[in-house]
């Protein structure tokens, strides 16, 4: 008989794996993909991925991080936008996040370069690339 603690671990690692992919729909949970705007509508945007891939929903609230950026009707039929699959509904169809993937680069780009905040004014650090190239 397997212990407990296995049991619960191969749960945990089969739980961990299922909800990361997309059952066959060739996305991801937390991966960037390129989608394309199939329709505007008042509450967010139905995109699909690739040129004959999965479609799914990008909701107004996921369209920016700001508020300005939440109108769906500054987007165009056609038009090739990066959005972050953020999970999938129960028919396994993927939701997808522009502000998500924001946010994400953002967290990425301060833990590469550091903060803003970190005492170096952009002044500082123009003056400091451009002494080294001379």
């Amino acid at each position: 008989m397997r212990s407990p603690l296995v049991i619960a671990a191969s749960a945990l690692l089969v739980l961990g794996l299922a909800g990361c992919a997309g059952s066959g729909s060739g996305v991801n949970k937390n991966e960037v993909v390129t989608v394309t705007v199939l329709e505007v509508r008042d509450g967010g945007l139905e995109v699909q991925v690739g040129d004959d891939g999965v479609t799914g929903f990008i909701k107004r609230s996921d369209l920016g991080r700001d508020r300005d950026e939440q109108r769906p009707d500054r987007f165009q039929v056609g038009q090739k936008l990066d959005a972050l699959v953020t999970g999938f509904d129960r028919s396994k169809k993927p939701s997808f996040s522009i502000k998500a993937r924001q946010m994400a680069e953002e967290k990425e780009a301060v833990e590469q370069y550091g903060s803003s905040d970190a005492g170096a004014s952009l002044g500082d650090i123009l003056g400091a690339a451009l002494k080294a190239k001379q």
